[in-house]
């Protein structure tokens, strides 16, 4: 290749970078776009959006099945008043056309590990904002890779785990620094997130997310030691070594006084804290803890309960046993939680941060309340799909509306949108974060 042609090279790709961060200035038609709007939690996102004031939030739906639309539009009497797109999660070209339209685009067509790349990509390289629902570790660590560079030359803010997986662990910890690093002037050293109360179903999207994380860790090795890793989402220039806390069984909490249990969303939750501590510059230290458990009254519950994850875990983990646990026992794709179940579910996690001088000792004493700070995040819907629909809709309109400055690249909730959608959730969606005084 002549010198001339890598020069010429060169000027079209930054002709292009400049092109899309312009494309992503001129587009603003919608403010978001719900990609997916025809799976379980679309619905729920659907009505959601269907309650918010017109003149407030301009957006639209697509999916890749036009006849599923209309009944949709149909079902919320949204015919006349809301635009839809049909595109395959797979049709690049079509995905492109749906970005040219929004500011934001709302994905929930997983697992994302089988059908969410395209969109992704799509989006990381022609500048369009984007948010997800995803749990799945593996493949956030694979678009990290091969699109971080596309979203930041393009602009593209692109936000993965933006519902219950993983909002509430991330906000209660950076709210928890903020009000450590006021009345100390330092961040907390450790902080354990003790879910209280959780009730609410699981939906087949959820499960199937699940067992495909299973399904490629038990085909890669590789895969299996990488997933173990509590850093595997940072920046690879990190400089975090410390050992973290993994909660395997049930185990009494001496410093808390209270029995807990495995919580099966601290796989995804602890690594994305890690990666908003890089993200905000260590701002809560280089060695930080952090863990997430279940919380029992009693030694039985937590030992029950511990017991029966870990037989799941471990019978999913096996091929036979999982393909007759998908076709028999779990719900399928589109199944999930009835209207009633949703409206009557809730969630309440704590989050423990010792404010004592702990350069006097190897250990976390949390046992004096007057040194403990607690800060509570609860919602008022079933987690994964009421409370998650209200979250992933806000944390989409507060990347549209709120954040301008915000430079193009993946970004955490807290990283990205802190206290802009700490307020937004108070005011639009039932979740609230606040400190517990004792």
């Amino acid at each position: 290749m002549t010198e001339n042609n890598i020069e010429d090279k060169t000027e079209d790709k930054t002709k292009d970078k400049s092109k899309a961060k312009s494309d992503k200035q001129a587009r603003p038609h919608f403010d978001l776009i719900l990609y997916g709007a025809t799976s379980f939690v679309g619905k729920i996102m659907v009505e959601y959006l269907a309650s918010l004031p017109s003149d407030e939030v301009k957006w639209a739906i697509a999916a890749r099945d036009e006849a599923k639309l209309k009944a949709l539009k149909a079902e919320f009497s949204l015919s006349d008043k809301i635009t839809h797109f049909v595109a395959d999660a797979q049709d690049e070209e079509a995905l492109k056309k749906i970005c040219q339209q929004t500011k934001v685009i709302v994905t929930t067509v997983g697992p994302y590990a089988l059908f969410g790349e395209t969109m992704l990509k799509v989006c990381a390289q022609s500048g369009t904002d984007y948010c997800d629902l995803t749990g799945e570790p593996q493949w956030i660590k694979k678009m990290l890779d091969k699109y971080e560079q596309d979203a930041k030359e393009s602009g593209a803010r692109i936000i993965n785990c933006a519902g219950f997986d993983s909002i509430p662990s991330d906000l209660g910890v950076y709210y928890t620094q903020q009000l450590a690093i006021e009345r100390t002037g330092k961040p907390a050293k450790q902080i354990k997130m003790r879910v209280r109360k959780i009730k609410g179903g699981a939906s087949g999207g959820t499960v199937a997310s699940l067992l495909n994380v299973l399904k490629e860790a038990d085909s890669d090795a590789s895969l299996k030691k990488l997933l173990v890793n509590p850093y595997m989402l940072c920046p690879q220039n990190h400089d975090f070594h410390v050992r973290q806390k993994n909660h395997k069984k049930a185990e009494y909490d001496e410093q808390l006084g209270i029995w807990t249990m495995p919580f099966v969303m601290a796989a995804i939750n602890e690594r994305v804290i890690h990666r908003s501590n890089a993200l905000l510059n260590n701002r809560y230290g280089t060695d930080f803890k952090y863990d997430e458990a279940m919380s029992a009254k009693k030694a039985s519950t937590a030992w029950t309960t511990a017991l029966g994850l870990g037989a799941f875990v471990a019978a999913a983990s096996i091929s036979p046993i999982r393909s007759l646990l998908e076709k028999y026992v779990l719900p399928k794709p589109g199944e999930g939680p009835s209207k009633k179940e949703q409206l009557e579910g809730m969630f309440d996690m704590r989050f423990y941060a010792s404010l004592k001088d702990e350069d006097k000792s190897d250990s976390q004493d949390m046992s004096d309340n007057a040194q403990i700070l607690q800060v509570q995040v609860i919602g008022d819907r079933d987690p994964g799909y009421g409370a998650t629909a209200k979250m992933l809709t806000q944390a989409a309109l507060c990347l549209a509306n709120d954040v301008e400055s915000l430079e193009g690249g993946f970004w955490t909730p807290a990283a990205a949108l802190g206290d802009h959608l700490i307020e937004r959730l108070a005011q639009h969606a039932g979740v609230k974060v606040s400190r517990v005084d004792y």
